[in-house]
C-alpha cells in the first residue's frame, strides 16, 4: 500500500463522507479482500463482495471525474489504481 502524507491527510479528515476519504476506504478494502482472496480463491462470499465495493468505488470514481477531473485524476495518482473507463456508462450524474 502507498504510505504518503496525501493518504495519511485523508485518513485523519475530519470529513469522513468525502469523495477522497470514500475512494480510499474503499481502496483498502478491495486491497485487503484481495490478498484475502489469493489464499483462499473458492471463497464466493469474500468475491462477491469484492465484487460489490469495486462496483461503489467506480460509481464514485465516476461521479468524481464529472465533477473535478483535476481532484480525479490526483487522487488516482496518488492511490495507485487505474483510471476508469467512461465508454459504456449509461447514466449521467447532474
Amino acid at each position: 500500500m502507498v504510505e504518503n502524507s496525501f493518504i495519511l491527510v485523508i485518513s485523519q479528515k475530519e470529513n469522513r463522507g468525502s469523495v477522497e476519504f470514500q475512494v480510499f476506504s474503499f481502496t483498502t478494502k478491495i486491497r485487503k479482500l484481495t490478498s484475502h482472496l489469493e489464499f483462499h480463491k473458492k471463497d464466493s462470499s469474500s468475491q462477491r463482495g469484492l465484487r460489490k465495493v469495486l462496483g461503489k468505488r467506480q460509481r464514485v470514481l465516476v461521479y468524481l471525474s464529472k465533477r473535478n477531473r483535476e481532484r480525479y485524476k490526483e487522487l488516482i495518482g496518488e492511490l495507485d489504481i487505474r483510471e476508469i473507463k467512461l465508454v459504456n456508462l449509461k447514466r449521467d450524474i447532474v
